[in-house]
């Protein structure tokens, strides 16, 4: 692997320690766009799902004794970014805190990727994925009615709220960095990533558009022209109907008359409208519905797994998935015009030496 990455961020260099989920993923954007990221990894390594490490150069430090700290100091002196995901006061501990990375290099972006993050009374405690949504009031909306709140995997605080959140911080400070000189501190935590996810229902709650409880409104499954549907081979359908063009098309590939049914914003009758829809939807297949409604601007799509993902026609004509080592996942997103991001690579073992080398 080269260390003369393609893309925007061509020249960036970064140095990631070793964690779990949201760090990763943040500096596997940065990667993919075309950082130097190398990986500072741990004896035994992480443990990591291959994907996430993509596009790394990887050496190992034990970063608890003094050889790993000095080597790992003569790294960060030469970065323009560090990404440290330990529990507040971890690294400061260490003998690699803000403070003492700042002093030996003024201009770094020093990222920190906590669930709590580094203030507040929970900043020292546990916790997860699931945890942060429901402090931050994302868990509580997600479900059905009447059952208990469901969390989507750990979509929403590890990588959205988190490693995204982190990316966009490290991103942000890099630019100001071209005018100050200086680098700063990004702390990004989970829970306040997982809030700022909220903005749109905090404003769909204060319009009053949002009145039901969980599973009842209109884009959270409550409105029967907002949801899933089972077919008859156990494949779902999503529909996404919801403005009167869509819907239009909706009632039109599902062979159903507008006149003969429930009005559609009317609340109290979205049981009887969900009825039919749940009925019709199954007297087919999966891939027959799908079929029918390619030709419809209905926005009805079939639920595919991860592994049929990849062989859908828009995204194999779009390229959206690559494989890397044999293992096929997600390609670098967004695209750009002039400096494309290379197709990515599987992570490599180097030295502290041959790294500080090219960096020259």
């Amino acid at each position: 692997m080269s260390s003369d990455r393609e893309g925007p961020l061509h020249g960036i260099k970064v140095v990631e320690l070793a964690g779990l989920a949201p760090g990763p993923f943040g500096c596997m954007i940065l990667a993919d766009l075309g950082a130097d990221v190398v990986l500072v990894d741990r004896p035994g390594g992480t443990g990591l799902p291959g994907p996430l490490q993509r596009n790394r150069r990887v050496v190992t430090l034990d970063l608890k004794s003094d050889e790993g700290r000095e080597a790992l100091l003569t790294l960060i002196a030469q970065a323009d970014v560090l990404v440290e995901g330990y529990r507040p006061g971890v690294a400061e501990r260490l003998g690699f805190g803000p403070d003492t990375c700042l002093k030996i290099n003024p201009r770094l972006v020093y990222g920190r990727m906590t669930g709590w993050g580094q203030t507040g009374p929970l900043a020292a405690a546990a916790g997860h994925d699931i945890d942060y949504l429901a402090i931050a009031g994302a868990l509580e909306p997600l479900g059905r009615p009447g059952q208990a709140p469901h969390a989507p995997i750990n979509l929403l605080a590890d990588f959205a709220g988190g490693g995204m959140l982190l990316a966009v911080g490290i991103l942000a400070a890099l630019h100001e960095r071209e005018r100050s000189q200086q680098g700063q501190v990004v702390d990004a935590a989970m829970v306040d990533g997982s809030a700022l996810l909220m903005t749109f229902l905090h404003g769909m709650i204060a319009g009053g558009m949002w009145r039901g409880g969980r599973g009842e409104n209109l884009l959270d499954g409550g409105a029967p022209f907002y949801d899933t549907y089972r077919a008859s081979d156990g494949g779902y359908l999503a529909v996404g109907a919801l403005e009167p063009q869509f819907y239009a098309a909706l009632l039109q590939g599902l062979g159903l008359a507008e006149a003969h049914l429930p009005a559609q914003m009317n609340r109290s009758e979205w049981p009887e409208l969900r009825r039919i829809f749940t009925e019709r939807f199954a007297t087919r297949t999966r891939d027959e519905w799908a079929a029918v409604f390619a030709e419809l601007d209905a926005c009805v799509s079939p639920v595919l797994t991860p592994a049929e993902a990849a062989e859908h026609p828009h995204n194999a004509i779009r390229g959206t998935f690559v494989e890397v080592n044999g293992v096929r996942q997600p390609a670098p997103a967004p695209r750009f015009a002039r400096t494309p991001a290379a197709v990515p690579s599987a992570p490599q073992e180097t030295t502290v030496s041959e790294v500080l080398t090219s960096w020259k």
